[in-house]
């Protein structure tokens, strides 16, 4: 049954921006959601989005072996964002081998990298 799933206000475009947060309160990403995506996280537990730059739904983790284990799906009070509360396999979860995506700070109007990266991303997804 899809009935939750009309609960969701899509965006034009058939989207909904989702929150990765582990169950420590640390928020890890922002990615975004289609109705697919979304379906297949609560059928299997593992978070999946959808790529707007590759036009394509993908499992976090698939090429990276870094999975979200999904432990809670949630919606916000306008129906117009998810919350996932997850597990992240590996410590890592940006595609810079990064904990989190959020590595940046604002400091006197300058981005400043304030996280390290665990892992070279080279040696994460292979040279190219």
């Amino acid at each position: 049954m899809s009935d939750w799933l009309d609960t969701v206000m899509w965006n034009a475009d058939g989207l909904v921006p989702a929150i990765a947060q582990e169950a420590s309160g640390t928020v890890l990403t922002l990615a975004w959601m289609d109705r697919q995506a979304l379906s297949r996280t609560a059928e299997t537990g593992l978070a999946h989005y959808w790529s707007r730059s590759r036009h394509r739904l993908w499992q976090k983790g698939e090429s990276s072996g870094h999975f979200q284990r999904v432990r809670e799906i949630r919606l916000d009070c306008d129906n117009d964002a998810i919350l996932l509360i997850v597990e992240q396999e590996g410590g890592i979860a940006c595609h810079t081998g990064r904990h989190r995506c959020f590595f940046q700070r604002l400091d006197n109007g300058v981005w400043r990298t304030v996280e390290p990266v665990i892992k070279d991303p080279k040696v994460i997804y292979g040279q190219t």
